[in-house]
């Protein structure tokens, strides 16, 4: 069993204490040893990674990968690429996570109904190089909401959602997801803004829809995450026991009390990345004033409203802001711990921990698996970066500062010397 040993590093262990100094066994895929007493580690045997006081911190999870999703402008772009080309696009997005710290992702979905599932079983066999995946489904619709591209003159199947109606559709559309080999089931619940005929405030898809999808997923041990951005939907969603709450920016105070009592069950993921690209970073693809008509900037504002009582009501938050997109590349997906601070009243320290503990409780929950710790019997997920991610959470966003990466013990990259 190989050993490695990191020595002398200021220790991030994401449990919420302030960083210390200390050293980091690895044996194989686990963490053996962490004390904070530097140099007290027999190094007998052991590959030595001299960290000099770089800041080391679990690596961190995705909570709404689209590792399919590349510069896209426009449906058509999830649409026309040919399976076999699209497949190697997400491997490349898989291994670019990989490459900026993401040693997981969780699936929210993708644009055809095994790319996710593909590169995962890929990665899992040691063939390519990117996180562990949780694969995500093609997002499951209802006629005439987001994701149904259709119109009578103009019917388009194969398109980025499958279109149900009705409990059994529900069921059908589930099974088959579960049978290519999906972990998790994408349901788009409410409305949004790209989508005028539904707006984010409306609810097309039913509780019996969403309890049906989960009752179904869950009996293949899999998980239901929602797109949802109504206070309806999300009352529905909690109480049908959806995984993973996605949005989430209307809320009231019944619908808070009900999240709050589903705190240990649920996680939320805002996707607050979205609306700040669209309205800051978006030209030339979309101006300020269409991203206004769209009512993004209110969008935004009740996401912050929401959010910051959620945060109060220890609402488990995962990052992951809807990253792939022209204006908002796979790859930048750490600047969500600048926006969570930004916007949500987090901390540096506390937004990390959002991105590592609490994406790793999100990506094992169910099982008696351990990650997002540096903590004795945790899986070995570990980067060492060059910088302070608490006084300047921008210095993880950019790749070069990540000097090491290491996923379950096997080092992906590593640019410190090891004697």
């Amino acid at each position: 069993m190989s050993k490695i040993l990191i020595r002398g590093a200021r220790i991030f262990d994401a449990t919420g204490t302030d960083p210390f100094v200390g050293d980091v066994l690895v044996e194989g895929d686990r963490i053996t040893r962490v004390l904070q007493a530097p140099g007290q580690i027999p190094q007998e045997n052991c590959n030595v990674i001299n960290a000099n006081d770089m800041f080391l911190m679990p690596g961190m999870t995705e909570g709404h990968a689209h590792l399919s999703f590349d510069n896209v402008t426009a449906t058509a772009d999830l649409i026309t690429p040919p399976p076999e080309e699209h497949t190697l696009l997400t491997a490349r997005v898989a291994e670019r996570l990989l490459d900026h710290g993401f040693t997981s992702a969780w699936g929210a979905s993708e644009a055809k109904l095994r790319l996710g599932v593909a590169v995962r079983n890929a990665i899992n066999a040691g063939h390519l190089k990117g996180p562990r995946i949780r694969a995500g489904s093609l997002e499951i619709s209802v006629t005439g909401a987001m994701g149904d591209e259709s119109r009578l003159h103009d019917p388009r199947p194969g398109g980025p959602s499958i279109i149900v109606d009705g409990p059994e559709e529900m069921r059908k559309a589930v099974r088959l997801a579960c049978r290519e080999g999906c972990d998790n089931i994408k349901l788009d619940v409410s409305g949004d803004p790209f989508y005028p005929g539904t707006p984010a405030f409306t609810t097309p898809m039913t509780f019996e829809e969403v309890k049906m999808a989960v009752d179904t997923a869950h009996a293949y041990g899999r998980r239901v995450n929602a797109h949802v951005r109504s206070i309806e939907g999300a009352q529905i969603c909690l109480r049908a026991g959806v995984d993973v709450l996605y949005h989430c920016e209307f809320t009231d105070t019944e619908t808070l009390d009900m999240f709050e009592a589903a705190r240990d069950r649920v996680f939320v993921a805002p996707t607050v990345s979205l609306f700040h690209t669209l309205l800051h970073e978006a030209e030339p693809y979309m101006s300020n004033d269409i991203a206004r008509a769209m009512q993004i900037d209110r969008l935004l504002e009740a996401s912050q409203e929401t959010h910051n009582a959620l945060r109060k009501r220890g609402i488990r938050h995962a990052i992951g802001g809807d990253y792939g997109f022209a204006w908002s590349h796979n790859g930048t997906n750490a600047r969500d711990i600048g926006f969570f601070v930004q916007y949500f009243g987090y901390t540096t320290k506390e937004a990390l921990v959002c991105a590592t503990a609490n994406g790793g409780a999100m990506m094992t929950m169910g099982t008696d698996e351990k990650l997002g710790l540096i903590r004795e019997g945790y899986l070995a997920d570990i980067l060492l970066v060059n910088g302070d991610p608490i006084a300047d959470p921008s210095v993880i966003v950019d790749a070069r500062n990540l000097k090491l990466i290491m996923k379950a013990g096997s080092i992906h990259k590593n640019s410190v010397a090891i004697s």
